[in-house]
């Protein structure tokens, strides 16, 4: 069972995918989000691609745990949208830090920090996704 990990940005979604097994998560690349059509194709089709059978979304908690902010909100819109189009169905994990923690990740590394600009935003995703294959997400 393949599942989709999506870090939702402002001007750029990562995506990850498991493997076949569900047990591991990978960055497989980053959308530039344009205009709400294209991006939603853009994420239905590497579902499709991919054979994906869930999508997960990083939910950006604010520290105290709510979700009332407009990062938080947008990452449920997309979610709601693109669950619409795909018929998948999507879970939400705390994303707190997983771009931090990509970031740092990506500099033990030694990644330049052009190279870190393009890949912290599918790293983040496959963070992610790891965390909801840790917590039993898949079966």
């Amino acid at each position: 069972m393949r599942i989709i990990g999506l870090d939702v940005g402002h001007k750029r979604i990562g995506v990850a995918v498991s493997d076949e097994t569900g047990l591991i998560a990978q960055p497989l690349e980053t959308v530039e989000v344009r205009d709400p059509e294209s991006t939603l194709e853009a994420l239905a089709e590497l579902c499709r691609l991919h054979e994906a059978e869930k999508i997960v979304v990083g939910l950006p908690l604010s520290l105290s745990g709510g979700d009332r902010g407009s990062s938080a909100r947008r990452a449920r819109a997309v979610a709601k949208k693109l669950a619409a189009r795909t018929h998948l169905p999507v879970f939400f994990v705390d994303e707190r830090f997983s771009s931090t923690q990509a970031e740092r990740i990506l500099m033990e590394g030694n990644a330049s920090r052009k190279q870190r600009k393009g890949a912290v935003d599918k790293m983040a995703a496959a963070i992610i996704l790891q965390t909801y294959l840790e917590q039993g997400g898949c079966p």
